[in-house]
């Protein structure tokens, strides 16, 4: 069986801002009651905190991400993904879950520039309120580039994560790198 690869194998662009191909991600999609004390319990008994409402914990190694009232993304080593997948099954027991390894459904880049500009390159692209005070570091936003759904957040103030399906991982790539090709800066932050 051949290795796995991301789908832009290690792309990267470097305009204003520096757009990479974040490599293998493990992501697990859990569907679940997160209001539930038993679905709190069972995360962190398999070693995961839950985030509130439009947050993060943690981060691409080992994290969660909160995409809606009953949806996380799981985020792990990719080559511990499945071995996640059975801890978090085997956690919730017979709870209602779904648990899901989604790890080859999507793709992972990078984002990173000086001062604000990596916020410029997704605000050219994304109709989420992309100010420092709305979308602080430790916050996840799903929304859409362009014409494709994808859900992102600040590292910090210089680095950016975005998430999207593996199909449309050129189209994204395509977006981004003429979002931040120089000459094509605004000032808006």
């Amino acid at each position: 069986m051949p290795d796995s690869v991301t789908p832009l194998d290690g792309a990267n662009c470097s305009g204003f801002v520096t757009i990479k191909d974040a490599g293998l991600t493990g992501m697990i999609l859990l569907r679940a009651d997160l209001g539930a004390a038993d679905v709190a319990a069972a995360l962190t008994g398999a070693g995961f905190d839950l985030p509130g409402s439009g947050e993060l914990v943690g981060g691409l190694g080992q994290g969660a991400l909160w995409m809606s009232p009953d949806e996380l993304m799981i985020l792990c080593a990719y080559d511990e993904a499945e071995a996640t997948v059975a801890t978090l099954a085997e956690a919730l027991g017979e709870l209602h879950a779904l648990v899901a390894n989604v790890s080859d459904a999507r793709a992972v880049f990078r984002l990173t520039g000086e001062g604000a500009t990596v916020r410029e390159v997704l605000a050219k692209l994304s109709p989420a309120d992309l100010r420092q005070n709305a979308l602080p570091p430790g916050r996840v936003r799903r929304t859409r580039l362009a014409q494709v759904p994808a859900a992102f957040w600040f590292g910090g103030e210089h680095e950016a994560v975005l998430i999207c399906f593996r199909s449309v991982a050129g189209y994204v790539f395509d977006l981004l790198s003429k979002a931040a090709e120089p000459g094509s800066e605004v000032g808006h932050f």
